[in-house]
């Protein structure tokens, strides 16, 4: 919970002490009006007082008929009707619900953000005298050459002009195996080095290279907006004020034509009471918070969603075909058994574990497990690994090709 949602959360807490006490005081304890007044406009103003000062800084700049405005007209015109706890009760329900919109916003920003982990730090290039030193993405030119060490992420698309590696390219493409990369191959920005040391010919700039571009669509999928949101937008936008209108209407044209002009409190409480429970508030927020949370919950789990619009087209699916290893299965290999012939089951284990002990690849990173035992680095001798073929290495004095 950030520090902002928890400053409201206690400010909410302390008013709702301050409603409980005031609703005490008003049974238990004979006092003045102005008393009773006074008590509640403080705590009013201590559930309140952002809503207040929002729907101000709203009117300034032009939008007034928003739910802000709609709940400080009619709590104010509670106050004026003497209905005090109703003012503030109103106040305090709509700050609670206020909070858990916030709250539930918060959950899907941060399960986004945890996504864009992908989003490289720095970039290695040559300066003017000949030294790597690390410098900001953004700053890189394109034809910039750039070196990419194992373990770091590759920063801008390009072309390997020198070295071999293995990438994992999971977060991009989902693909749960290392893709080999040699020289002349085309890498693109966010997938991880595993093993060689590389250098990389920039095709792009970091704005228009392919982690930038993925980063922008997920933090700008609430402008993909679905049918439902685009409705209810334009539904709020003469919704509000219509409400207002009518409500005005209630408070005033039943005493004219009633010719009842006493009766004008008991039609204006009516028009206050229409206005808080006609409040599109809940209408307005539930479906965009809705499609928010719900590519919140997916970045959570590690899917990126463009936009609601693809999120409200999966309610249409019908068939859905996936790619297996990634997505079905996470592509962790596992030695389930040996099969040995002349030689015994666990030797053999013990000379595959020593022979793929330096490489990062998933099977050689399952036969280490499955070995679950110290390697002796001195009988290892001269490791080489064969892109595209395996491992070869002298071991104790024999060559072993894996």
């Amino acid at each position: 919970m950030t520090k902002k949602l928890k400053k409201r959360l206690y400010r909410i807490i302390a008013g709702a002490v301050c409603y409980a006490a005031c609703m005490a005081l008003e049974k238990l304890v004979p006092v003045s009006n102005n008393v009773l007044l006074i008590a509640f406009l403080v705590t009013y103003f201590i559930i309140g007082g952002d809503v207040l000062k929002g729907a101000a800084q709203n009117i300034i700049k032009g939008q007034i008929f928003d739910e802000k405005f709609l709940m400080v007209i009619a709590t104010i015109g509670a106050f004026l009707s003497s209905q005090y706890p109703e003012a503030v009760a109103v106040m305090l329900f709509y700050q609670i619900g206020e909070w858990f919109q916030s709250y539930a916003v918060n959950k899907s920003r941060r399960s986004i953000k945890d996504l864009m982990d992908i989003r490289p730090d720095y970039a290695n290039v040559y300066n003017e005298a000949g030294e790597l030193v690390s410098v900001d993405p953004d700053e890189v030119s394109i034809g910039t050459t750039i070196v990419v060490k194992p373990g770091e992420k590759i920063p801008l698309d390009g072309e390997v002009i020198k070295g071999e590696t293995s990438l994992d390219t999971m977060a991009l493409t989902g693909e749960s195996l290392p893709r080999e990369i040699h020289t002349g191959d085309e890498v693109i920005s966010g997938c991880i080095n595993l093993s060689g040391v590389i250098e990389v010919k920039t095709s792009k700039e970091f704005g228009e290279s392919t982690v930038s571009r993925i980063l922008e669509l997920v933090e700008n999928s609430s402008s993909r907006k679905s049918k439902s949101e685009n409705f209810i937008t334009k539904f709020a936008k003469y919704y509000t004020p219509t409400v207002v209108i009518i409500a005005v209407l209630l408070a005033f044209i039943p005493p004219i034509i009633l010719k009842d002009f006493n009766a004008f409190s008991v039609w204006l409480y009516r028009a206050l009471s229409f206005l808080v429970v006609s409040c599109p508030c809940a209408l307005v927020i539930s479906i965009p918070l809705s499609f928010f949370g719900g590519i919140g919950g997916a970045s959570k789990m590690g899917i990126l969603i463009k936009g609601s619009n693809y999120l409200e087209a999966l309610a249409n699916t019908e068939t859905v075909v996936f790619d297996k290893t990634g997505t079905l299965t996470e592509g962790i290999f596992e030695v389930q058994d040996i099969y040995a012939k002349g030689i015994e089951k666990d030797e053999l284990l013990r000379i595959v574990a020593h022979a793929e002990n330096y490489s990062n690849h998933p099977i050689a990173k399952s036969v280490k497990k499955a070995y679950n035992k110290e390697i002796d680095e001195n009988i290892i001798k001269n490791p080489q690994e064969l892109s595209g073929k395996g491992i070869w290495a002298r071991i104790d004095e024999k060559d072993i090709l894996v």
